[in-house]
């Protein structure tokens, strides 16, 4: 089976940094592209970043952009996000996801869904 394991999460102070880091096993066929889906209480559920198949293309929400890096090892099936100058707003479970290509992912063309990790930003 496909298994999508998230680490990283946690508590941070508004202004601090979280790495997040989702590794992936069972993937079969070509290479998939990556990302990070969030949900906050209330809130409806939006890709924060995503990154494709060769790693040369991201997506950022205008939310995060300047703020946040994503970036994989393909080799390894693992993609990582780097959180910086974290903001109240940012508090959400964030979702390692999986997809055929990075418009699939970020439009919801999802193949597979982590079971989140909770990210609380504290003012």
């Amino acid at each position: 089976q496909v298994q999508l394991v998230e680490s990283g999460g946690g508590l941070v102070q508004a202004g601090g940094s979280l790495r997040l880091s989702c590794a992936a096993s069972g993937l079969t066929g070509s290479t998939y592209a990556m990302g990070w889906f969030r949900q906050a209480p209330g809130k409806e559920r939006e890709a924060a970043a995503a990154i494709s198949r060769g790693g040369t293309s991201t997506y950022y929400a205008d939310s995060v952009k300047g703020r946040f890096t994503i970036s994989r090892d393909n080799a390894k099936t693992t993609v990582y996000l780097q959180m910086n100058s974290m903001k109240p707003e940012d508090t959400a479970v964030y979702y390692c996801v999986v997809g055929s290509s990075l418009t699939r992912v970020v439009t919801y063309g999802l193949d597979y869904w982590g079971k989140g990790t909770l990210v609380a930003v504290s003012s």
